[in-house]
């Protein structure tokens, strides 16, 4: 095709681009040209000797391209596997209470308010404007059991164009908030409801998961009708599992049918290959083995499981059985909700089973980085659209600023470029995100139309 038929391109950087790949957890390119198409499709990622003949077959002039400077790189946008939107109006309080405590004191009286679509589009702006400016391009997130303003939820993220799951949360059971629940007909009938009307607006990037809270919070009967959509539709599931020994006695007591919590997902199929679970703290080896079966994911969440005492994820494990997994904020079990508190939790979270000698090594930082961008986008199923710098991929990406004028940290002459890229993922903040891109559209800074 001569460059003539080409349609034109939408943007070529040209710099250094840091990420994941298959093989390597984190690949630094220096002297590269990335060039993105007017779909937001990455269609080269070269070294910039190669200009020249991209030029001609792209028909590009050098005027067009963007050069970064050499404290600025390019990294893959964050996937935040595990967020509730609906919690961020306590984000950073009340994480002083065990979770089955914390969920009737605080958690089941806030979500009752989005009843009020006011109140909620209040909320669920500012969850998803902070989220995108620290860096969080895709977001799975939890909502409510009310099906309006989880609606309302969807339709902000795609005008602020995040990518994200949206779930209208079902559940009908609760003993301790009573008023916070819903009849088994019609928490299946909304849910009917809510993946209809969000499919019906055809938004590009914004797509509807099954949502069973989580095992105390069902019946059989729920779980059930919910498995048969989710297959009948084709739909991903997200839920949460074994976040606490408390929650995995409660499901053992409430059905005692099953062998285990997994199987409880899995007989009532909602145990698949676009399944993922929060949590995942207690499980035993034999459901890790039939999440590998399955194919199903695991979002861990550490700032969460340390907030609340919940337990320690043994990620290494878990990768050791062909498990996916992806990292989440969890707010507001999770104080913060960027995806780089997330990196330096797992961190610690790994930190922690060598000291207490579960085990002989820990991840290092660039796995956990390869966790929050490739692993989060395999997690998520969009393993073929997003998370590293591959062509025909989409472009969702943030441009860093190590030495932006307000940069929380400090570079010196001996540091490397390793070493500033170590520097943001440790101590850097949205202060150093400059631009953030989804699907090659530039949706930070915020445009005045939203």
């Amino acid at each position: 095709m001569s460059s003539a038929q080409r349609p034109p391109l939408a943007h070529v950087f040209k710099g250094t681009f840091v990420h994941s790949s298959a093989s390597a957890p984190m690949e630094i390119l220096h002297g590269h040209l990335l060039g993105v198409d007017d779909n937001g499709t990455i269609v080269f990622v070269e070294q910039a000797d190669q200009l020249e003949q991209l030029a001609k077959t792209w028909g590009f002039k050098t005027s067009d391209i963007r050069q970064l400077s050499k404290h600025e790189f390019f990294m893959p946008g964050l996937v935040d596997t595990h967020i509730h939107a609906p919690q961020y109006s306590f984000t950073g309080t009340r994480v002083d209470l065990p979770l089955l405590q914390w969920l009737t004191a605080y958690t089941f009286p806030t979500e009752i308010k989005y009843q009020d679509g006011g109140f909620a589009e209040e909320v669920y702006t500012r969850v998803v404007r902070r989220t995108l400016k620290n860096g969080t391009t895709t977001a799975c997130y939890f909502a409510t059991i009310h099906t309006d303003s989880s609606l309302l939820l969807a339709e902000i993220i795609d005008k602020f164009g995040q990518r994200a799951f949206v779930g209208k949360v079902c559940m009908d059971v609760n003993n301790s908030v009573p008023e916070y629940r819903e009849i088994t007909a019609d928490s299946v009938q909304e849910t009917e409801r809510f993946v209809r009307e969000l499919l019906e607006k055809k938004y590009p990037r914004v797509q509807p998961i099954i949502t069973p809270r989580f095992g105390p919070s069902c019946t059989e009967d729920l779980l059930n009708a919910l498995g048969d959509l989710a297959q009948s539709h084709d739909l991903h599931v997200q839920s949460h599992i074994s976040e606490t020994e408390e929650e995995v006695k409660l499901v053992e007591n409430m059905f005692p049918a099953y062998q285990n919590y997994t199987e409880l997902y899995d007989k009532n199929k909602l145990l698949t290959s676009k399944t993922v679970m929060a949590h995942a703290c207690h499980l035993s080896e034999e459901e890790l083995k039939l999440f590998s079966l399955r194919g199903a994911a695991i979002s861990h969440c550490p700032n969460s499981n340390f907030s609340m005492c919940s337990g320690v994820l043994n990620v290494q494990k878990v990768l050791e059985h062909n498990v996916k997994l992806g990292l989440g904020t969890d707010v507001a079990g999770g104080y913060s909700a960027s995806m780089l508190d997330a990196i330096r939790k797992t961190m610690v979270a790994s930190n922690s089973l060598q000291i207490n000698k579960v085990n002989e090594t820990g991840l290092t930082l660039k796995e956990a980085f390869q966790l929050a961008t490739l692993g989060g986008s395999q997690a998520l199923g969009l393993d073929g659209v997003i998370g590293n710098f591959e062509v025909g991929k989409e472009f969702d990406a943030l441009l860093i600023n190590t030495k932006a004028s307000d940069s929380p940290f400090d570079l010196f002459s001996a540091d490397d470029f390793e070493d500033a890229v170590q520097k943001f993922l440790y101590l850097g903040d949205d202060r150093n995100i400059s631009e953030v891109y989804v699907a090659g559209k530039q949706v930070v800074p915020f445009s005045s139309s939203v």
